[in-house]
């Protein structure tokens, strides 16, 4: 019942700290990609170009958000069909092994 309520109180807390820092200042949120490209053009003084280009262009902003969403959606089925299977997979080995060990016992039991 402790360990409840400390983690009840762990969760209150940090909502609270997310809403608090939420709603004061603002606040602009941006991708992974836009920090290295400033560190490069820091380092470089602007004289950077990448040496290679993208296939193809979202069209808009929301394209690409969903195109990421499907990826990752994607890549959880993936994620999860395996690690359901290869858990089934190991349950059926301890059935096995159990049904073996009863097998066994009613042989012996049988003599």
């Amino acid at each position: 019942m402790r360990l409840e309520y400390i983690t009840i109180s762990v969760l209150v807390l940090f909502f609270a700290a997310f809403a608090y820092i939420s709603s004061t200042g603002n606040h602009e949120w941006g991708g992974a990609d836009d920090k290295p490209e400033a560190v490069i053009d820091d380092l470089t003084g602007g004289s950077y170009h990448p040496w290679a280009q993208s296939i193809w262009t979202p069209p808009s902003g929301e394209i690409e958000s969903l195109l990421f969403a499907l990826q990752a959606a994607f890549g959880s089925i993936i994620i999860g069909y395996f690690i359901g299977y290869y858990r089934g997979l190991a349950k059926g080995r301890i059935e096995m092994k159990a049904g073996e060990q009863e097998g066994n016992l009613n042989a012996r039991s049988a003599r």
